[in-house]
């Protein structure tokens, strides 16, 4: 409850509506409390006696106080609508700048699954839980509270009825709304686990049908969607039976009440008016009890909602800049590592150890060692995808957490291994890497990555509309479209994570050219798993098991080092060797 009544500062800006929207309301409520009054006056002073115009000008007065009714419910409506939809949309954004300041460890914390069904399904609850508040829950405890003091007032004989009932309809209220709130919870679980084996397959469809795996998953989605059934089956039964229960012991009232009026009307101390307007205020009385119920149902289904939301706006990002961040004019590229060490579980298992070296300005540096090397986990360190556990990362002699890390992203040209492309146009993505690109220069960027080969090619070439993931390209096309939107912005720092496994080899070289030629002034790390993407490179840092194994040209690990040397044989190498003479021989096939 605590995490939902945090929630209610999102309000703030739009009180005024969350006010006028009850307001209209109470008014809604004085009709509908007027409404069986007039009806009494109607059957006892006009019918029963007789008095014709009496009863049109009561019926008058009846059909007004209704349309004044209906009035303030609209407005009710409309105001309470604007304040919850505009709240959950506050939080909605809320939400999304903080998981954009995530650190990876962040989100594998929380699980993206999860992420989303909060994002959607949670908010939605309660967006939901805070209408049905402005709306019945500010209606229905005033027209029970309304209908009693009336029910005290006129018919104070059937009085005994009400306190009976209202009671037992509490406490199965209370009841219900224990164990449907405990049963919601296990829902929304569910749904996360809905949510991520959804975002898995969808990501990895085509492995899914390479590999003829569909009932597979079929079969384990299936498991999932049984549990979510189950579960959803026995909440949405627990609260759908509050209904019958409450009915039941309205009807019992109105029975007894039935039973105590016949007996009260042959006495002569009761009329006939009194006992339909006190069935009224009875029905009126029990079905605020029920909508109140209803609310309370509403309300305990958003607990849960709102304490996983709370999770998501209380996580701290891993990655944080300082108070007085160094914001530079503009950076230069010389980078130093300093005794790095990083594990990604922080239980002492260290992914890399013990990682010192220096790229100055302008070299290009390639990475090379076998899968699970700790290539691609060095170069996320740079952009402070996640945070070193021992050592310093320097960038101009500074350490990288002292940079603001927009200064420190912005200078840094990041081509992931798996291109991630996204919908609109090519222009849209080559914006990602600058916002005021120019056409000349999407064009120049373009031709580096040698993407204008296939751009050309395409209708409206750069306001060609991509779908979902760049679907509509191949796979060395969305490479080279990552490569050209990282180009676009000409930085001082770029890092190729193996960006060019997909692309043709004319390709790739011609890449590696543009980068030589055209990319001169930018330090540049080039990860690969193939030496001929590395070896004309400046240093290439050779890697294993999180270290670094050595450190040099081509040649002087071709002739020195026992895993570059291993690497070079099986992509095709032959042994090389340094005659008595000085001369340098070697063979590439």
């Amino acid at each position: 409850m605590q995490a939902l009544w945090n929630l209610l500062k999102y309000l703030r800006p739009y009180w005024m509506f969350a006010i006028i929207g009850p307001l209209f309301m109470c008014l809604e409520v004085a009709m509908d409390l007027m409404q069986p009054m007039l009806m009494q006056h109607i059957i006892d002073n006009g019918i029963a006696t007789g008095d014709h115009s009496y009863v049109v000008k009561m019926s008058i007065l009846l059909l007004a106080a209704a349309l004044i009714g209906l009035f303030g419910g609209l407005a009710c409506s409309i105001y309470s609508t604007k304040a919850a939809v505009n709240f959950a949309t506050d939080i909605r954004q809320e939400l999304f700048a903080r998981i954009e300041q995530f650190s990876a460890r962040n989100t594998d914390e929380i699980r993206t699954g999860k992420l989303i069904t909060i994002t959607t399904n949670d908010v939605s609850s309660v967006q939901m839980a805070l209408l049905m508040t402005l709306k019945v829950f500010v209606r229905s405890p005033l027209l029970f509270i309304g209908s009693v003091i009336i029910v005290f007032v006129s018919a104070r004989d059937f009085f005994p009825i009400l306190i009976v009932l209202i009671p037992l309809l509490a406490i199965v209220n209370w009841y219900f709304m224990k164990h449907a709130g405990r049963l919601f919870r296990k829902v929304q679980e569910t749904v996360d686990r809905i949510n991520t084996k959804l975002q898995e397959n969808l990501a990895g469809i085509r492995v899914v049908k390479a590999f003829g795996r569909q009932e597979y998953e079929k079969t384990g989605f299936a498991a999932i969607n049984h549990d979510l059934t189950n579960i959803n089956r026995r909440a949405n039964q627990m609260m759908m039976g509050l209904m019958p229960v409450m009915l039941f012991l309205v009807n019992i009232g109105i029975v007894a009440a039935l039973w105590m009026g016949v007996i009260k009307v042959e006495q002569g101390t009761s009329e006939v008016g009194v006992i339909l307007a006190f069935i009224n205020y009875l029905t009126i009385t029990l079905n605020a009890l029920i909508s109140s119920s209803h609310v309370l149902m509403v309300i305990s289904r958003a607990f849960p909602s709102a304490e996983r939301i709370k999770q998501v706006l209380d996580t701290v990002p891993d990655i944080q800049e300082s108070q007085e961040a160094y914001r530079p004019e503009k950076i230069k590229g010389n980078i130093e590592f300093r005794n790095v060490d990083f594990s990604y579980s922080k239980n002492g298992e260290y992914v890399l150890k013990e990682i010192s070296f220096k790229a100055n300005g302008g070299e290009k540096i390639g990475i090379i060692g076998t899968i699970g090397s700790g290539k691609s986990t060095l170069m996320k360190l740079i952009p402070r995808l996640y945070d070193v556990d021992r050592g310093e990362i320097c960038i101009d002699g500074r350490n990288i957490k002292e940079y603001g890390l927009r200064q420190l992203r912005v200078a840094i040209g990041f081509i992931p291994q798996k291109a991630s492309v996204f919908s609109g146009t090519i222009m849209d993505n080559l914006q990602y890497g600058k916002d005021d690109v120019s056409k000349e220069e999407a064009v120049f960027a373009s031709s580096a990555a040698n993407a204008m080969e296939f751009i050309e090619k395409l209708d409206g070439e750069f306001e060609h509309v991509l779908t979902q993931g760049g679907s509509n390209l191949s796979g060395g096309q969305k490479q080279r479209l990552s490569i050209a939107r990282a180009l676009v912005r000409k930085p001082p720092i770029l890092i190729l994570d193996d960006s060019t496994s997909a692309v043709d080899a004319l390709s790739e070289k011609a890449i590696l050219h543009s980068l030589q030629e055209e990319y001169k002034d930018s330090t540049t790390f080039i990860i690969s798993s193939k030496i001929s993407s590395v070896m004309k490179a400046d240093r290439i840092i050779v890697m294993e098991d999180g270290r670094i194994v050595g450190m040099g040209t081509h040649r002087e690990l071709v002739a020195t080092n026992s895993v570059y040397q291993e690497i070079y044989r099986t992509q095709g190498g032959k042994e090389e060797s340094v005659h008595e003479s000085g001369r340098y021989e070697t063979s590439w096939q």
